[in-house]
């Protein structure tokens, strides 16, 4: 086992905060409570852009970190790096992005996720734009080397991008190009203790040292009681989505076989949500607008929640996350609210106020 390199970092992940007008305000709160980052996803049709989002949350804030999660590989990689380096510019070097072959982006496109292949020539591609390098492709030459002449401002250190990856094949990838490597395969510690085993034999066998490469992970967080059910399905739309990563493109991964019925039935239901043009979209009884019942909740039962997230008091969240840092973590995405729940962002807030002092003050015995 390859000891963490730094400061375990936790970073809100989940669902844009709404109303996106005030992201400004939103990024301050999460700043003030605590946490270390704060990463959107990328989702063309049902989320705003991230590029922008992030830069109005730079903006606003000062030490909060900044990324997408996933950012996934839709336009040209020019335009991701060109987009990525604006933010990090605009930020004062506050970002690190995350990119992954797509899944939910692709199905609103009504297309597929993108090869590892291609992938792979993407994502090499995006680092080459992000250092200033020209790239070749099919006998064409493209560079962003112009950018810090006509704008000294951007001329800062390239930002790391990491790959999101849950099976070995696209372990192997990242290895090859990505700055770090963060998992999507639940708070099971068993499971991940064997991504980072196997991140560390591809880096090896890549030629890169395992310490070279930073460590992260996706985990779905709720601080709730037994009798609390309002923190619980903030979280279960994640976990929904999370897990159909297991069951990729129609194959389970042998460490997930045991769910291989629960994870075919997130995979279905959310199949039909995502390739909609109206679904997800029913306003939840009662709701405040922007409250809706996205995810179908017979995607999975409560047992598997529980069991993939993590969700308890405060003292016992913070065991489990400590656990995962043990394990040579450096960040840990904490998934804090699903798309149409939560919109207050009471379990973001109560976890930086309940979960990240009780873990800091752990990490510093």
């Amino acid at each position: 086992m390859v000891p963490r390199q730094r400061p375990l970092e936790l970073w809100r992940m989940g669902a844009t905060p709404v109303p996106v007008a005030q992201i400004g305000r939103l990024a301050q709160s999460f700043e003030s409570a605590g946490w270390d980052g704060l990463a959107v996803g990328e989702a063309h049709g049902l989320l705003p852009d991230p590029y922008a989002v992030l830069a109005a949350a730079a903006a606003a804030t000062t030490t909060l970190q900044l990324g997408t999660s996933v950012a996934v590989p839709l336009r040209e990689p020019l335009l991701t790096a060109g987009a990525m380096a604006t933010v990090h510019a605009l930020s004062g070097g506050r970002t690190r992005f995350v990119v992954g072959r797509g899944d939910g982006a692709m199905k609103v496109l009504q297309r597929k996720p993108m090869g590892l292949e291609p992938f792979e020539r993407y994502l090499s591609q995006l680092q080459a734009h992000l250092r200033r390098a020209e790239v070749e492709d099919g006998g064409v030459v493209t560079s962003m080397s112009r950018l810090d002449d006509i704008d000294p401002s951007l001329a800062l250190p390239k930002p790391p991008v990491d790959v999101a990856a849950t099976g070995p094949r696209m372990i192997e990838v990242a290895s090859r190009w990505a700055d770090g490597i963060d998992f999507a395969v639940g708070a099971d510690l068993e499971r991940l203790g064997r991504c980072v085993e196997l991140a560390h034999a591809a880096c090896e066998a890549a030629g890169r040292p395992p310490a070279s490469i930073g460590l992260g992970c996706y985990v779905q967080v709720a601080v709730a009681a037994d009798d609390e059910p309002g923190p619980r399905e903030a979280v279960r739309g994640l976990i929904v989505t999370h897990s159909r990563f297991s069951r990729f493109e129609g194959k389970v991964l042998a460490d997930a076989t045991a769910d291989d019925g629960r994870l075919r039935n997130a995979v279905e239901v959310m199949e039909d949500v995502l390739r909609s043009t109206r679904g997800g979209v029913t306003p939840t009884a009662g709701g405040a607008p922007g409250e809706l019942d996205f995810y179908p909740r017979e995607a999975i039962d409560d047992a598997f929640l529980d069991r993939f997230g993590i969700i308890g008091s405060p003292e016992y969240c913070t065991e489990r996350l400590w656990q995962i840092g043990e394990l040579g973590i450096e960040r840990i995405y904490v998934g804090t609210r699903g798309v149409g729940v939560d919109l207050e962002e009471a379990n973001t807030l109560r976890i930086g106020r309940e979960v990240i002092p009780r873990l800091r003050q752990r990490l510093a015995q």
